[in-house]
């Protein structure tokens, strides 16, 4: 497939990456420990994304097997002092800030276990496709543990601090419906759709305006934890600096001389 050697010459084995046209697809690639997150595959996904392919506008981030992630790998978990724990959160925060406030919108196709770091890095991407059958945990709390790769920043943003907390406290699980409602995903498929529907968001993502969708991944969610008049503020200046560039402008006059894409129910 176009760009799947290149793209993964320089990734640990548990990662594979492809391109396809100005997508690119990511996979954790440890099917046989449920894809969980060593630090070697978190550090693989920082270098994935500082070197994403050029021309590439959007990414699809994927699990192989029959799970998304099962989260943090505790076989790789050694007995931290707080420093070194500490050190160890500020990774994940770093990696997973790369996807989040990174060059181009991510999509997460998620199925079967979405838990612990899995959630939370799924938490990280910009839209999630979830397969039926999918769910959701965050067991720290029976495990001794807190979520340390930005999961109580994030989460609660998601569904709400209640949520969570009964999540980590009680050990509930979350069914694909419940995700579904609580906007963990925002697509709901049928089993083995995921991927093709992941693709087929992210090459729709990848046609829309540079500035358009830099100013969705960076200013709003910073806009909307700002008080009511600064994000006018910004809202205004984002506004005035997207629709100032030459794409922006073609593409309004496109739609004007109805040559352009029209709003359709879908």
């Amino acid at each position: 497939m176009s760009g799947s050697a290149s793209a993964s010459s320089t990734l640990p084995s548990s990662l594979h990456a492809e391109t396809r046209g100005d997508i690119a697809i990511l996979r954790l690639n440890r099917a046989e420990k449920r894809n969980a997150l060593n630090d070697e595959t978190v550090l693989g996904i920082e270098t994935f994304f500082n070197h994403l392919p050029e021309g590439v506008k959007a990414v699809v981030l994927h699990g192989d097997g029959d799970h998304f992630s099962a989260g943090l790998d505790l076989s790789n978990l050694r007995s931290h002092d707080i420093e070194e724990a500490v050190r160890h959160s500020s990774l994940w925060h770093r990696v997973f800030d790369k996807i989040e406030f990174g060059q181009v919108p991510v999509v997460a196709v998620m199925h079967g276990a979405v838990v612990g770091g899995g959630l939370e890095l799924a938490a990280a991407t910009h839209v999630r496709v979830a397969e039926r059958k999918t769910y959701y945990a965050l067991p720290e709390g029976t495990r001794g543990i807190f979520v340390g790769g930005g999961g109580s920043v994030r989460i609660p943003r998601l569904i709400g601090i209640s949520r969570m907390m009964d999540m980590m406290l009680t050990g509930h699980v979350l069914t694909d419906e419940e995700g579904q409602a609580l906007s963990l995903s925002h697509y709901l498929v049928e089993p083995g759709e995921g991927l093709a529907k992941g693709i087929e968001l992210a090459t729709r993502i990848a046609g829309n305006a540079f500035l358009t969708n830099f100013a969705v991944m960076h200013a709003l969610p910073r806009i909307a934890e700002q008080d009511r008049s600064s994000g006018y503020v910004m809202e205004g200046l984002m506004a005035a600096i997207a629709g100032s560039g030459e794409e922006a402008k073609a593409r309004v006059k496109a739609f004007l001389e109805k040559r352009g894409p029209k709003v359709a129910r879908g």
